[in-house]
C-alpha cells in the first residue's frame, strides 16, 4: 500500500513485523519528500514514526484516544488516519493543519500548540470516561521537554491521587527543541543508563517475549496490578507520583513496543511507558542537529539537506539584531543576565550564551518559572532580559503581574515573535500581548519600525527602571548598527506627509516604513505617526491631533480589543477630547494558518485594505 492511499489504521492489524518496518521506511521517506517542499516539523516526526505506528496497531483510535504534546509530532498519526494525500497542503492557508486538530478528523480528540497539556487533559478525559461507566483507552504521548514544565507535574501528582487508567507515553529523546535542561532531565538520564535498570529491561523483554503474562490476563487474573509490576520498574519521579512504570523501551523496535504496549492496555491504573526515541532518526542532517534547527523548517533540499530561503547578506532576524546588541551592551555591563524558556536557537540566543555562559540560563519549558526568576534577579540589583515568544508570554501572565510589574522591577522583556507567525496559526500567533500587558502598572510596551530603533530601545530598557517589553515580530529586517541613543519614553515620531495634510494614520512596528513610503511615492496627505510606545502613550502628540480635526486611523495587525485604539479612545474619554478615530484590527476571533498576507487579507488588515480606508477618508475631505 502507498503511503497517500492510507485511509485509516485499522490494515496495521494485519501487518507483521517486517511489513511494519517496511511502512515505517516508506513514511519517513515520504515525510522528507513533502516536508521539503511546505516546510513543517520534520525532526520531532521522523523520531515518532515506530512509536505512532504501534500506537495505532495496538489500540483502536478513535475509540481509543492517541494524542500527543505538543501536537507538532503529530504528522505520522494524521498520515494513517487517512490525511496523507492532503501534505502538499500542509500548513498552507485551508490546507492541513501542523498540529492536531479537531475539526480535520475524528481520530483528532485534543488539541495544542503550546507543550505540557496532555497530561490534564488526559485526566479529564479518564474521569469523565468513568463517571460515564464506559471502557476505553488513553493514551497521550508527551516527551521529556514537555515533561519538565510544572504543568506537567501537576498533572502526575493527580493522576499518581486518582489512579485512573491513563496510559502515559513517554518519549524520551533527549531533546525538546534543542537539547533538554534541569535536574529532571539528568534524572531521566540516570534511568537511561543505571546498569540495574538496563538488566531490568532485559528480564522485561524476556517476560514479555514468552507471553506468559498475556495468557494469564486473557483468563481472567484476580490482581491484575500486582501480576504487572513483576515486570515493571517502580523508577524515580514516578514512583514519588504513585505511578507504574515500563521500561526503558527501544522506541524503534516494533516487537519491543507492541509488547509493552499490550502489557500496558492490561494495567489497572496510571501506568508510565518510557519510550526511547532518536529525535530526526532516518534523515542524518535531523540526527546531526544538536540545536534544533531542523527542529522546525522551511523548505529544503532533501539531497543535500541545504535550506532554499537564505536570508539576504544585509539582512537579519529581528530576534538576531536583539540578541546582538544584548551581547554589545553585556560587553560593558557585567549585570546584564541573559534567560530563555528554552528558545537559545529560536530567539537566537546562541552567541550570548557562548560568550556569557556564566550569565546565561536556559531554563527548559517553564515560562512562569523563567519570569519569577528574572524578578529574583532584578530585586537583586541584576538586569534580567527574559527573551520569550509572544505566544508563550501568555503562560506566565501571573508571574509578569504579581512578581515583576507589581513590584517595579526592571526587567527586560523581549517578546519575540509577536504578530501573525503564519503557519503555525491559532496557537502560536503573538497577538494577545499588548492586551495581556497593557493593564498591568509600571510596565513600558514598545514595538521598533526598524533594525535601529530596535537596539536603541533595547539600550533605553536597561537605562530606565521599570519593567519594559519590546515586541519584535518574526522574520527578517534591513540591518543598520546603530550609536547607542537613548528615546525619551512614550515619544512618536511623524513621518509621511508632514504639512497639509488630510489624514493621520497612527501604527506601529515595521509597517510604518512600509506605510510612509506609499504615502511618499502616491504624494498622498497622510500623516503616519510611528506609534513605537504603545505604552506610555504620547498624550502631547494626541492633545495636538486633537486640534487638527483631522480623522485618524489606527492601523494595528493584532487584537483590536485592548490594543493601542482602545488606550487612544480611553485617554480620549478621560480628558474629554475628540477625535474622528477608524479602527483596523483583528477582531474578536482566532486567526487560522497560512502566509501573513493571505491572513492579513482575509482579516482585512492588509496594506491595500489600509489604503482603500485612507483614500476614502481623502475624497470625503
Amino acid at each position: 500500500m502507498l503511503v497517500k492511499d492510507i485511509k485509516d489504521p485499522s490494515f496495521l492489524k494485519d501487518l507483521d513485523i517486517n511489513e511494519l518496518n517496511k511502512l515505517a521506511s516508506d513514511i519517513r521517506k515520504f515525510l522528507i519528500e513533502s516536508i521539503s517542499v511546505t516546510g513543517g516539523h520534520l525532526a520531532s516526526n521522523l523520531g515518532v514514526v515506530e512509536l505512532t505506528i504501534a500506537l495505532h496497531k495496538v489500540f483502536n483510535s478513535p475509540t481509543d484516544k492517541i494524542f500527543f504534546d505538543v501536537g507538532h509530532q503529530s504528522y505520522v498519526h494524521k498520515i494513517l488516519t487517512g490525511r496523507a494525500d492532503r501534505f502538499s497542503t500542509l500548513r498552507q492557508f485551508n490546507g492541513l493543519s501542523g498540529f492536531e486538530k479537531r475539526n480535520e478528523s475524528i481520530h483528532d480528540v485534543w488539541e495544542a500548540g503550546h507543550s505540557s497539556t496532555s497530561l490534564s487533559g488526559a485526566l479529564g478525559m479518564a474521569i469523565s470516561r468513568d463517571l460515564n461507566h464506559e471502557h476505553y483507552n488513553i493514551i497521550p504521548v508527551i516527551g521529556d521537554g514537555a515533561l519538565s514544565s510544572g504543568m506537567a507535574l501537576e498533572a502526575l501528582n493527580q493522576i499518581g491521587y486518582e489512579q485512573r487508567n491513563v496510559i502515559i507515553i513517554f518519549n524520551d529523546n533527549k531533546m525538546s527543541i534543542s537539547q533538554n535542561v534541569g535536574a529532571l532531565s539528568r534524572s531521566f538520564n540516570r534511568i537511561r543508563s543505571d546498569k540495574s535498570y538496563n538488566k531490568m529491561k532485559t528480564d522485561l523483554k524476556q517476560a514479555l517475549s514468552k507471553n506468559d503474562l498475556t495468557k494469564a490476563v486473557l483468563h481472567g487474573l484476580t490482581n491484575v496490578k500486582d501480576t504487572i509490576k513483576e515486570t515493571v520498574i517502580d523508577s524515580g519521579i514516578f514512583k514519588e507520583f504513585d505511578i507504574e512504570y515500563l521500561g526503558p523501551i527501544n522506541g524503534h523496535n516494533f516487537k519491543e513496543l507492541i509488547n509493552a504496549l499490550e502489557t500496558a492496555k492490561m494495567h489497572d491504573g496510571p501506568i508510565v511507558v518510557h519510550v526511547k526515541t532518536k529525535k530526526g532518526k532516518g534523515y542524518l542532517p535531523c540526527e546531526n542537529d544538536i540545536d534544533g534547527m531542523w527542529h522546525g523548517v522551511g523548505p529544503f533540499n532533501p539531497k543535500t539537506g541545504k535550506f532554499l530561503n537564505e536570508t539576504p547578506s544585509n539582512y537579519k532576524q529581528w530576534s538576531q539584531v536583539l540578541s546582538d546588541k544584548l551581547c554589545d551592551i553585556a560587553s560593558n555591563d557585567e549585570d546584564i543576565i541573559c534567560l530563555t524558556p528554552a528558545m537559545i536557537a529560536g530567539s537566537k540566543l546562541e552567541k550570548f550564551f557562548a560568550k556569557y555562559p556564566e550569565r546565561s540560563f536556559d531554563c527548559g519549558i517553564a515560562e512562569e518559572h523563567a519570569a519569577t526568576l528574572a524578578a529574583g534577579l532584578a530585586i537583586s540589583g541584576k538586569k534580567p532580559f527574559l527573551s520569550i515568544y509572544s505566544s508563550f508570554l501568555q503562560r506566565c501572565y501571573d508571574q509578569i503581574n504579581h512578581d515583576i510589574c507589581r513590584m517595579d522591577l526592571n526587567v527586560v522583556i523581549g517578546i519575540d515573535r509577536a504578530g501573525l507567525v503564519g503557519a503555525d496559526g491559532d496557537t502560536h500567533h503573538g497577538v494577545f500581548d499588548i492586551g495581556i500587558l497593557r493593564s498591568l502598572p509600571n510596565i513600558i510596551i514598545a514595538q521598533p519600525k526598524d533594525s535601529i530603533e530596535a537596539q536603541d530601545l533595547l539600550y533605553t530598557a536597561f537605562k530606565q527602571p521599570h519593567p519594559f517589553a519590546i515586541r519584535i515580530p518574526r522574520g527578517t529586517i534591513d540591518y543598520n548598527s546603530n550609536n547607542d541613543e537613548l528615546i525619551e519614553i512614550g515619544t512618536w515620531t511623524k513621518h509621511g506627509c508632514l504639512d497639509d495634510f488630510k489624514v493621520v494614520c497612527l501604527t506601529y512596528g515595521p509597517d510604518v516604513d512600509k506605510i510612509a513610503h506609499k504615502v511618499m511615492i502616491n504624494d498622498l496627505k497622510v500623516l503616519v505617526i510611528n506609534c513605537r510606545f504603545i505604552k506610555p502613550l504620547d498624550h502631547k502628540l494626541i492633545d495636538e491631533l486633537c486640534q487638527y480635526h483631522k480623522p485618524v486611523v489606527v492601523y494595528e495587525t493584532d487584537m483590536l480589543s485592548c490594543g493601542l485604539a482602545s488606550s487612544i479612545l480611553e485617554y480620549l474619554c478621560d480628558t474629554d477630547q475628540h477625535l474622528e478615530i477608524h479602527r483596523m484590527g483583528i477582531k474578536d476571533n482566532y486567526v487560522t494558518f497560512g502566509s501573513n498576507n493571505q491572513l492579513r487579507k482575509m482579516e482585512h488588515i492588509d496594506i491595500i485594505s489600509l489604503f482603500e480606508l485612507l483614500n476614502d477618508l481623502l475624497q470625503r475631505e
